[in-house]
């Protein structure tokens, strides 16, 4: 029977995808596990692998177009298979969506892990989806053990999905039998993690020697272990010089800082594995990225016009900056500030031993001070009401390879500077690791955006809805100012809030960047 595959959501703000090149053509054998082709997502361009295995008897993308998530992108089946009852003069027919086909493999897959749950009177857990864009998972850590009590609520691993890492729940009581997926190792979404059942449950009926018993398993076996890193998904490198690799082993080839390209291969069809690079003996160098970015494909030459069509990240920020201005209604409010004091300041407090505190800090310190005296700005708008928050948690903007993510420093008010600035740089480094939780990005009611590293002395930033305002922060410089009737040398640093009019009025805004600028300018005030 012929399977449909559709646009996927590679991202959590992907709406469409770009083919930038189909690996497969129309008529080709392809396995399970085969890179069907590059989609440029609003994030980068990635490998997309078949979930099936046969003959690509359509396309329903040209390379270099976009589609729609979830519309069909090709369709997989047997050799000389009639498809007309899905096709119609090249289009797919409107009655036969996609939407439909995903349910019943859904249905298909739930009634697959019922029957094995009813083989051994235990509870069989899957891999789950955290994200609208998670594929697999990676166990970062096992919290339980084989043999350990489990209650309902317990937390059983910490799961690393494509944005972050997040704590997985046990929903059920008993004794944790089976494990099935080792640390470090990564899993395709549904596919068996863990089984709790009562303890001395006989688990042979689907377990052997560790492992589940192939014979038993109708729904896809993908679990990606350093102790099976020979099956059908496992990356393999082929005559297009596309490295294949296991997830293990090239998070331990980027740790070791070793170029994956020269290391060779002992798992099947020539794949690299865990041992591989543990045993090269090359020596390291800088590991390459793997992240493609998508190249232009007209030369720009001086005196001649051209054109390069847009990338999904260009026409998604167009998209999301475009929806957050027309939503929310944004006015700017620029001050400048004196800081001499808090260059004095600074000196004085990173005299201590072990004290490290930068303007950052400094920055956001202040501003969740300042929103204690001015709640309104720490609010939101929800419609037909405006969310006043209890708690101040600020967001501060971090670039990473790919984007743009912003930790949340919760309940800043009560943060010291030295918690403050411990906190912003373990946060800012995993965020660049992409090991920050989800929890760590959610929940922000203020968001700083600070350019100053980069000599940019002032701009403004888009709000971070749901949050009422964000301030930009510019770099510091020196220039003459007047201080007691006398023209001097100062250094001044501005700061732009943009404010969302429909919760902060001008007046409430201006009145939070005095009391801001009252701390920032005197930050021994902080410590009161």
């Amino acid at each position: 029977m012929a399977e449909v595959i559709t646009m996927p959501r590679l991202s959590d703000t992907m709406e469409e995808g770009r083919v930038a090149k189909w690996l497969k053509n129309v008529g080709d054998s392809v396995k399970e596990g085969d890179i069907l082709a590059e989609i440029e997502t609003d994030k980068a361009v990635q490998d997309f692998e078949t979930e099936f295995s046969g003959i690509l008897l359509y396309i329903g993308v040209e390379e270099g177009n976009a589609a729609k998530v979830d519309t069909i992108l090709a369709i997989v089946g047997q050799k000389g298979e009639d498809i007309s009852s899905l096709i119609d003069n090249g289009e797919l027919k409107i009655e036969n969506n996609s939407n439909a086909v995903e349910e019943t493999v859904k249905v298909t897959t739930q009634s697959q892990i019922s029957n094995l749950t009813s083989q051994i009177s235990a509870e069989i857990i899957t891999m789950p989806r955290l994200s609208d864009t998670m594929e697999e998972g990676k166990v970062a850590k096992w919290l339980k053990n084989v043999g350990d009590t489990i209650k309902e609520g317990d937390l059983l691993a910490e799961i690393e999905t494509d944005k972050a890492v997040q704590d997985f729940e046990s929903e059920f009581n008993g004794t944790l039998l089976y494990q099935g997926v080792s640390e470090g190792s990564a899993a395709k979404v549904d596919t068996i993690l863990a089984i709790i059942g009562e303890k001395g449950t006989d688990i042979s009926g689907v377990i052997e020697n560790g492992q589940l018993k192939s014979e038993n398993i109708s729904i896809p076996n993908e679990v990606i272990t350093e102790s099976n890193n020979q099956t059908k998904n496992q990356e393999q490198k082929s005559n297009n010089n596309r490295i294949f690799i296991s997830p293990l082993a090239k998070q331990l080839a980027k740790d070791k800082g070793i170029d994956i390209a020269i290391i060779s291969g002992s798992g099947e069809n020539g794949r690299i594995i865990k041992k591989d690079v543990e045993n090269f003996k090359g020596g390291s160098i800088a590991s390459t990225s793997t992240q493609k970015t998508p190249p232009i494909s007209v030369p720009i030459i001086s005196g001649v016009d051209s054109e390069t069509p847009n990338s999904q990240v260009r026409n998604i920020i167009a998209k999301r900056l475009s929806e957050s201005k027309n939503t929310a209604p944004h006015y700017y409010l620029t001050i400048e500030l004196d800081m001499d004091n808090a260059i004095k300041s600074r000196e004085i407090i990173n005299s201590v031993p072990n004290t490290k505190v930068s303007f950052n800090d400094l920055v956001v310190k202040s501003v969740a001070v300042a929103l204690r005296s001015h709640l309104q700005v720490n609010s939101s708008w929800a419609g037909d009401k405006i969310v006043h928050h209890g708690n101040i948690n600020i967001g501060v903007a971090v670039a990473i390879e790919d984007g743009l993510v912003v930790p949340v420093l919760k309940n800043t008010d009560f943060m010291s500077l030295s918690q403050i600035s411990a906190t912003v740089k373990d946060m800012a480094g995993r965020a660049k690791e992409r090991k920050l939780k989800a929890d760590e990005m959610d929940g922000s009611t203020f968001s700083i955006s600070n350019l100053g590293m980069f000599g940019i002395e002032s701009f403004t930033s888009i709000i971070n809805q749901p949050n009422s305002c964000i301030l930009s922060v510019g770099a510091i410089i020196q220039k003459p100012i007047v201080k007691n009737g006398e023209i001097v040398v100062g250094n001044v640093m501005k700061v732009t809030l943009a404010a969302d009019h429909r919760v902060v009025d001008g007046a409430t805004g201006a009145q939070f960047l005095q009391t801001f600028k009252k701390y920032m300018e005197n930050p021994i005030t902080l410590l009161a």
